[in-house]
């Protein structure tokens, strides 16, 4: 017979929606895929309807359930309305896994467009500005809300040729942590996560010359992501780096 406490131990997350933002591939996909098995409603968006359709046939043949929910995440109004729709239909959201993020340039910064400039500070930290806007009373209203944003070693190395995607990674961590630190006296858990290397489109187009069979891949970082999108994860305002708990294939 099949208890309660088996059914929370195979399904930790059962029960619980959690949105996933940048899901129609790489990590977000199968972070998306993951937490779905682990028990999660998903709410999918990305850009790519396509990619969004194949991940809700691919949770919903393993029984899972997903809403999705195509958008351009540059698209601020988008993120209030969706934002309103989860209000509607939840009341509430338990978990924000928010992968989107765009590379932008590989150049000197002189030679870095406004336009590519603006563009990936609008993905990278004002799109995660409008989200924690949008949802914070939604996170706020689960008894255990959870929230993690994608990181980058990028934000403390700040190499050069990489000033652009450092400088938005950069200013996502100080808006974080200082947003963990207003929510400390709440249910509510917010944490940074640096995934390192992956193969994953972003990383090839950053490190063109690279093997991608020596990297782990977005499905490795997965099975690291769902327990910090869990009730039980404690640790708040961190920045958690996956290259500690990863290793590369032999």
């Amino acid at each position: 017979m099949t208890t309660h406490t088996d059914t929370a131990v195979a399904k930790p997350l059962a029960g619980r929606v959690t949105l996933v933002t940048g899901a129609s591939r790489g990590i977000g996909y199968q972070a998306a895929l993951a937490l779905a098995s682990a028990g999660s409603h998903i709410i999918a968006t990305a850009r790519t309807q396509g990619g969004l359709e194949d991940l809700d046939d691919a949770i919903r043949a393993d029984g899972g359930e997903c809403t999705i929910v195509p958008m351009d995440i540059k698209q601020a109004d988008g993120i209030d309305q969706l934002g309103a729709i989860i209000h509607k239909r939840w009341g509430h959201l338990d978990g924000l896994l928010a992968n989107a993020g765009q590379l932008g340039e590989m150049a000197p910064i002189p030679h870095i467009t406004p336009k590519t400039w603006e563009e990936t500070f609008a993905v990278n930290v004002t799109a995660n500005f409008r989200l924690i806007r949008s949802l914070d009373t939604l996170l706020r209203a689960s008894p255990a809300g959870r929230a993690v944003f994608m990181s980058s070693k990028a934000a403390q190395s700040r190499k050069a040729y990489w000033g652009l995607y450092a400088a938005s990674k950069s200013a996502l961590d100080a808006m974080v942590q200082s947003y963990a630190q207003e929510t400390e006296q709440t249910n509510l858990r917010v944490n940074l996560v640096n995934p390192g290397p992956v193969r994953t489109q972003m990383r090839a187009k950053a490190m063109p010359g690279e093997d991608p069979d020596t990297l782990p891949t977005p499905a490795d970082m997965a099975k690291l992501l769902v327990p910090l999108l869990s009730p039980a994860w404690e640790t708040h305002g961190e920045i958690i780096d996956f290259r500690e708990k990863t290793q590369r294939p032999n």
